[in-house]
C-alpha cells in the first residue's frame, strides 16, 4: 500500500527544482496530483505527463499564487476537479538578493508577495474545504535562511521566517478542526540553480555540512510524503529541517 494513496494533494511551482521532486514523489506514492507553474509551460506539460505514468490523475494549472484570487481560484478548480484536497505544498518561491543598503522596495515587495503572501493566500482559500472534510495536512517551504538569516538576503529571510510563524499560528487555529500545519526548512538543496554556481564554492558550502554534501530535491520531497502522510497524524505545528546537521 502506497502512503498516499487516495489522498489529493496540490503542490504550487512545481515545474522544476524541489517542487517538481515532491510531485513526482507524491505520484509515485499513489496521491493525486495538482500542481501549478508560471512561466514554465513547456516543463509544467511534461510534468503532467510524467505524473500520469504512476497511473495517478495529475493536472497543471498555470496559476500565481501570490494574486489573492488567482489562489482562490485554483484551490476551487482543484477541489471541483479532484474531489478533495488533502495535501497543500506551498513551494513556490524567489529569491532578488542584495545587501540592504542595495535593495529597492519593488525587490523587497516581490519576494514578499511570492513567497509569504502566497501561503496566506492558498491557506485561507483551502482551509474551508479542508474544514468540511474534517481534516488536511498543510505543508509550508521556509528555509534555514529563516531560521538563521543570511546577509543579502533580508527580503528573503524574512519572508521565510514569516512562513514559520504563519504555520504555527495555523496550526494553532485549525488543530481543533483535524487540520495539521508544518513547515519544511531545507538547508543547501542542489539544483538546476546551483549547478551554474562556481564548483569550488559549491564544494566549500559541502565541506561545512555535517553530512559533507548538498542535499537532494528528494530529500525535501520525502519529508513531504512523511507531512503528508497519515505517519504523520499527531504532528502539527512543527518546523523540520532538511539541512543535513547544518543548524545543528
Amino acid at each position: 500500500m502506497n502512503l498516499l494513496t487516495g489522498k489529493t494533494a496540490l503542490v504550487t511551482g512545481a515545474s522544476k527544482g524541489i517542487g517538481r521532486a515532491i510531485a513526482l514523489r507524491f505520484a509515485q506514492e499513489g496521491a493525486q496530483v495538482a500542481f501549478t507553474y508560471l512561466s514554465s509551460v513547456e516543463q509544467g506539460v511534461a510534468l503532467e505527463n510524467e505524473l500520469k505514468a504512476f497511473g495517478i490523475r495529475a493536472k497543471g494549472y498555470r496559476s500565481d499564487a501570490s494574486d489573492f484570487a488567482q489562489a482562490e481560484k485554483l484551490i476551487n478548480d482543484v477541489v471541483a476537479e479532484f474531489g478533495s484536497l488533502d495535501i497543500l505544498v506551498n513551494n513556490a518561491g524567489i529569491t532578488m538578493d542584495n545587501l540592504l543598503l542595495r535593495m529597492n522596495e519593488e525587490a523587497w515587495d516581490k519576494v514578499m508577495n511570492v513567497n509569504l503572501k502566497s501561503c496566506f493566500n492558498t491557506v485561507k482559500a483551502a482551509t474551508r474545504p479542508m474544514m468540511k472534510q474534517k481534516s488536511g495536512s498543510i505543508i509550508n517551504m521556509t528555509s534555514v535562511v529563516g531560521i538563521k538569516g543570511n546577509a543579502g538576503q533580508a527580503n528573503y529571510a524574512a519572508s521565510k521566517a514569516g512562513i514559520i510563524g504563519f504555520t504555527k499560528s495555523v496550526a494553532l487555529e485549525l488543530g481543533s478542526r483535524g487540520i495539521r500545519s508544518n513547515a519544511i526548512a531545507p538547508g543547501f538543496i542542489e539544483t538546476e540553480m546551483t549547478a551554474k554556481l562556481d564548483e569550488k564554492t559549491v564544494q566549500s558550502w559541502r565541506e561545512a555540512i555535517p553530512l559533507k554534501r548538498g542535499g537532494r530535491p528528494e530529500d525535501v520531497a520525502d519529508a513531504c510524503v512523511f507531512l503528508g502522510s497519515d505517519m504523520s497524524t499527531y504532528i502539527s505545528g512543527q518546523v523540520l529541517q532538511v539541512d543535513g546537521g547544518m543548524l545543528t
